[in-house]
């Protein structure tokens, strides 16, 4: 009888990361939604800038572990986060502990995922048979290049970004080469914007967020998804060849 309660007592421990990320970002959005806000950033603003002018190693400390959270959870305010990070520490070092922050949160809560649901989930897809399996195969067979993808597209959510190599069972060095490599190019340009801030506070107005679509930004993104997409072509054009 232990031996067949065993397995079941074991996935259910499995289970247990995942659940709580789930239950504690269920609550922690709950509470923090009037509070990640960019109107709380702006009220804030001259108690953040004391509290780091005075202790900066624990306002960095402190910056970087909101953000683990913030990620981990899937918690609404990444965006304001980055935007702290430029605010308070500049271009660099800020973009340095956006980076940071949020690559610690992606690892984490795709650990959580993959130890809940990815491995099974992943062998359940393997012995099956169909479009689902053929998915997950080409995904397997060019996974750097659709990691890279999904971390540059802005059209693919984070918290997607995160989850979905997990369930797939992704290794974790693949993960997070590709999320360290592939989130620096939008994480640098949020926290130049928001190294800008005190100016748009001192006149009253909202950042200018529009600049995150203007062609000298979108088109070196563009550029690197061209790259990213470059090994996915030259498999489809050799395939047709050797048909």
């Amino acid at each position: 009888m232990n031996a067949t309660h065993q397995p079941s007592a074991r996935s259910r421990a499995r289970l247990l990361p995942l659940i709580a990320l789930v239950v504690a970002a269920a609550v922690g959005a709950w509470f923090l939604r009037d509070t990640l806000t960019f109107e709380s950033l702006r009220d804030n603003r001259a108690a953040l800038i004391a509290f780091r002018d005075a202790h900066y190693g624990a306002a960095v400390g402190v910056f970087v572990l909101a953000y683990v959270v913030i990620v981990a959870l899937s918690l609404p305010g990444a965006t304001v986060a980055t935007l702290t990070g430029g605010f308070l520490f500049a271009t660099f070092p800020g973009a340095l502990y956006n980076l940071a922050g949020a690559s610690i949160g992606a690892i984490l809560i795709f650990l959580a995922a993959r130890a809940g649901l990815g491995a099974r989930l992943s062998a359940r897809i393997d012995a099956s048979a169909g479009a689902i399996q053929r998915i997950k195969a080409g995904i397997d067979d060019n996974q750097w290049s659709m990691l890279f993808l999904m971390r540059l597209l802005p059209a693919v959510p984070f918290f997607v970004a995160n989850l979905l190599p997990a369930l797939l069972n992704v290794p974790l060095y693949r993960f997070a080469v590709t999320t360290v490599l592939g989130i620096i190019p939008g994480t640098v340009i949020l926290t130049s914007v928001g190294s800008g801030l005190g100016q748009v506070f001192a006149a009253g107005t909202a950042p200018d967020l529009s600049i995150l679509t203007s062609p000298q930004v979108v088109l070196p993104l563009l550029g690197l998804c061209a790259l990213a997409a470059l090994p996915l072509l030259i498999k489809a054009l050799g395939r047709r060849k050797r048909s």
